[in-house]
């Protein structure tokens, strides 16, 4: 079985969380503390805690260092400052409003402290990664080279220690698989060093372009930490597969939310076969009503769906003015889809106009795996809701094709099938439906 990792962002990721979480999910705090502790900078210092946020009791991950501001240490010991310093702010204020300067560390001195730490290689390549995507959106955002991104002191030793920290975390759980549901960012403004910003802050944005988010609870719940380290390390966005669950961590945030518990969960499980496709869950319903075509082109109707790009094609007698039957036939097709699936409507059938209703689908994740019997192997659709395995069903199309190949009815192959399905199926459920 394959281990697969899930991030459940539904507060948002910084890097200290992402930490947290991974340790409580087991693995080892020396882990990440060796990993820290090769990167040769003197005086950074890394602990893990408990802390309380809402309802839940989650693992934390503070990082000190020489000089460190008491302003900013008693904010963080009462959950008061945010999770992260954005690398570019040259500077940092406390809560009386003093103005304090640090010395920085560019992206090149950085590259080369990653260079010069005693790290597993493959450690050094994932830190290498993240720290890399946030200097490259930096750079294109303020228009400067990569090399001289900067991060300010506080930025840096934070940096340094939740980046290289999750690295080895990941690293030491080796998961084959990593998924996330998509990230909630938050909402209204965050402030930097140029002033305010809209949440999701530039570099945020940026790092999660083409990725799936929420723009829900209050502040800024994504740093660019906590994207980079998505957009270095996820596979897919969306619900958790289905597997057989080994461990879930979660990883406290420094402020109380308002209207939610700020902690990061992670999952760790084996998967069940091989993870399907994320369905599309913001469709169009399209439907026209036919009463005046050969029933013979119904089926090529729905070949030129289907191959249009519908999600899921299906027809239905209906009765139309003056009592004349008809046929509806629909269509669910994703957006992008759209406009193939509306023209194979119109080139394959007899209508002369369409209904269309913009539709959200609530899909449960699906894996494919492969069962034994008798009549050979035949692949089986395992769906779950949050990881958990609620059904398995053989594919009937193997079924008919290996009865065909022993000269038995389909119905005994797909028992045959169905038998060694349930074999997926947690004990529960196998009792539930023996």
């Amino acid at each position: 079985m394959s281990l697969h990792l899930h991030f459940e962002p539904t507060s948002g990721i910084a890097g200290d969380m992402a930490v947290a979480a991974l340790v409580d999910a087991g693995v080892p705090a020396r882990v990440v503390e060796a990993a820290v502790a090769a990167m040769g900078v003197r005086g950074l210092r890394v602990r893990f805690g408990r802390r309380t946020r809402g309802a839940y009791v989650g693992r934390s991950f503070d990082v000190t260092w020489p000089g460190k501001p008491r302003a900013i240490a008693r904010a963080q010991a009462h959950g008061d400052h945010d999770d992260h310093d954005h690398p570019h702010d040259h500077h940092d204020h406390d809560h009386d409003g003093n103005h304090h300067h640090h010395d920085h560390r560019d992206y090149a001195e950085i590259k080369r402290l990653l260079q010069r730490a005693r790290l597993d290689a493959d450690v050094r390549a994932l830190a290498g990664d993240i720290f890399a995507r946030i200097a490259e959106v930096e750079a294109a955002l303020h228009g400067t080279k990569v090399a001289r991104v900067t991060f300010h002191e506080v930025g840096a030793y934070d940096s340094i220690a939740d980046v290289v920290g999750a690295a080895a975390a990941i690293v030491h759980l080796a998961p084959a698989s990593i998924g996330s549901l998509p990230p909630v960012v938050g909402t209204g403004t965050v402030r930097t060093a140029h002033g305010p910003v809209p949440v999701p802050a530039p570099a945020t944005a940026a790092l999660l372009a083409d990725t799936p988010i929420l723009a829900e609870g209050v502040g800024e719940l994504t740093t660019p930490t906590g994207a980079a380290i998505l957009a270095a390390v996820v596979d897919r966005f969306g619900a958790l597969p289905p597997i057989r669950l080994r461990a879930v961590g979660y990883g406290a945030g420094t402020r109380e939310l308002p209207d939610r518990a700020n902690v990061l969960r992670v999952t760790v499980g084996e998967l069940i076969g091989e993870p399907d496709v994320a369905p599309v869950t913001d469709v169009l319903l399209i439907e026209a009503n036919i009463d005046d075509m050969s029933p013979q082109l119904v089926g090529p109707l729905y070949d030129g769906l289907f191959a249009a790009g519908a999600a899921d094609v299906w027809s239905a007698p209906i009765l139309m003015k003056k009592g004349r039957p008809a046929l509806q036939v629909s269509a669910l097709a994703p957006l992008a889809a759209a406009g193939a699936v509306e023209r194979a409507f119109f080139e394959g059938s007899t209508t002369l106009g369409l209904r269309r209703q913009r539709l959200d689908r609530v899909v449960l994740a699906r894996s494919f795996a492969k069962v034994e019997t008798v009549y050979g192997s035949v692949r089986v659709k395992v769906a779950a809701l949050d990881g958990r395995v609620l059904g398995a069903q053989p594919e009937f199309e193997d079924c008919r094709r290996l009865a065909g190949k022993a000269g038995v009815p389909a119905r005994e192959v797909l028992s045959a099938a169905a038998a060694a399905a349930r074999a997926l199926l947690p004990r529960a459920v196998r009792s539930r439906r023996s």
